[in-house]
């Protein structure tokens, strides 16, 4: 069985099916020292904002490896999110990261990352959910100011130089440690519950089955009561300050049967 490393994201990549490498661990942070550029006070525009989260997602798929166009990985994350065009006008894009670790992510500009072991142990329904509750965080811009906070006290804690209004360009250390503090970041009870409801309408309006979002929470729950419920396990730590799984089944569950949406069959993910 792979190892799989439960790691909270914001706020969820490889080559050809018949050349398949072993599996690397999600790249936390690479071990490559810089010096931080001090220059000014920590000031931040849109653009500049804009232009630091198109540096991120663009170093986040270099230094880990992205499933090709033909992988069995991307063939159905494509097939799964067919009609899923926009987040309140962000234009998405979904890509498969090839890692040991069960997580997924969205960023600022649209960009959502699936992992391939997070889809190894859920069927389309649950992971739809999962993907639902990660683009209602874009589309309340709740992963633009996580992105700004991390940003801002991580690696541009000690300041940033720019020239003419450009963003000054970060080194590997400061995108390592901007990567921590995005997994480390946290949104409160009221994002949580308001994505839950962003990800139940967006599903809904695209036609897919909204019932995917309590799927994904029971799912999520059965992992969790799977980890032994010990305080130092992983995934614990990750659902610490999420609200309560039972409410977010049960809120999902009593909405869409009162909508009279039939639950879909579940399926074992192969």
């Amino acid at each position: 069985m792979k190892n799989r490393v439960f790691l909270k994201a914001i706020v969820c990549l490889m080559c050809a099916v018949s050349s398949v490498p072993v599996m690397a661990q999600f790249n936390l942070k690479k071990a490559i020292s810089g010096a931080v550029k001090a220059t000014q006070a920590v000031t931040l525009t849109d653009e500049q904002m804009g232009e630091y989260v198109k540096e991120y997602i663009t170093w986040m798929d270099a230094n880990n490896q992205v499933c090709a166009d033909d992988n069995e990985y991307t063939i159905r994350l494509k097939k799964l999110t067919e009609g899923l065009g926009d987040a309140d006008g962000i234009p998405l894009n979904f890509k498969v990261y090839y890692v040991t670790d069960v997580n997924a992510f969205a960023c600022a500009d649209g960009s959502v990352r699936v992992f391939s072991s997070l889809m190894d142990i859920m069927s389309d329904e649950e992971l739809l959910g999962v993907i639902g509750h990660e683009i209602g965080h874009v589309a309340h811009r709740d992963s633009k100011k996580g992105f700004r906070t991390a940003l801002l006290t991580s690696a541009l804690k000690d300041g940033i130089s720019s020239q003419g209004g450009k963003a000054a360009t970060l080194t590997d250390s400061q995108l390592g440690d901007l990567t921590e503090a995005l997994v480390n970041a946290r949104y409160s009870q009221k994002q949580e519950c308001a994505a839950d409801d962003y990800g139940y309408e967006f599903l809904k309006k695209a036609g897919k089955n909204p019932w995917a979002m309590a799927l994904s929470f029971q799912k999520l729950k059965s992992l969790q009561e799977q980890s032994g419920g010990s305080s130092s396990s992983k995934l614990n730590q990750l659902f610490s300050t999420h609200p309560d799984l039972d409410l977010r089944i049960k809120r999902m569950e009593e909405r869409a049967t009162s909508e009279g949406i039939e639950k879909p069959v579940e399926k074992t993910a192969e």
